[in-house]
C-alpha cells in the first residue's frame, strides 16, 4: 500500500503546485458550460476520501458534516469559498492522506461496507477505497485542467 499513499501525496503535491498562482476569483469562478469550479473540486477530493476511507469503514470522518454536505458527490457550489477557508481546506489536502496512512498502518481499519461506485466497481476493503480513490483523484485533475483553460 505504500505506493498508494506515495501515488496519493504526489498526486495533491501537483495538483496544489498547478493551481498555487490563482487568485480566490479564479479558483471560484464556474465557468459557462461547467457545474463547479476549482475550489469545489479540491474540497470534493477532501470529502470523497474521506468517505470512501472513513465512513465506509464505520468510522468518523475527519471533517465537519457541514462540509461533507456541501462538497459530496451531487452538489455543487453554494457559496463563495473564502481565502481562509481555502486555505484551512489546502492544508486539510495535504494532511489528511497523512493521517491515513497513518491510521491504515495501525490497523484502524477493521471494517469495511461493501459499495458499489458510480461507474460499477464494487469496493470491499479499505484498500480497493484508497485504490478506488485515487482513480477518483485522477478524473478531478482532468476536470481542474480543464476548467483552467476557461478561467
Amino acid at each position: 500500500m505504500q505506493k498508494q499513499f506515495d501515488t496519493l501525496k504526489k498526486s495533491r503535491l501537483l495538483t496544489l503546485n498547478i493551481i498555487e498562482n490563482l487568485t480566490m476569483e479564479q479558483l471560484n469562478k464556474i465557468p459557462e458550460g461547467f457545474k463547479n469550479n476549482i475550489a469545489w473540486n479540491i474540497t470534493h477530493l477532501v470529502v470523497t476520501q474521506q468517505l470512501l476511507c472513513y465512513k465506509l469503514s464505520g468510522l468518523d470522518c475527519l471533517i465537519s458534516e457541514e462540509m461533507i454536505l456541501n462538497f459530496q458527490k451531487g452538489t455543487s457550489p453554494t457559496y463563495t469559498i473564502s481565502e481562509d477557508e481555502f486555505n484551512s481546506i489546502k492544508k486539510l489536502f495535504l494532511e489528511l492522506p497523512e493521517r491515513l496512512k497513518e491510521d491504515y498502518d495501525t490497523g484502524l481499519f477493521k471494517n469495511y461496507f461493501e459499495y458499489k461506485t458510480s461507474v460499477g466497481i464494487n469496493l470491499n476493503t479499505i484498500e480497493d477505497g484508497i485504490l478506488f480513490n485515487l482513480y477518483h483523484e485522477g478524473i478531478h485533475l482532468g476536470v481542474i485542467l480543464q476548467l483552467l483553460k476557461f478561467i
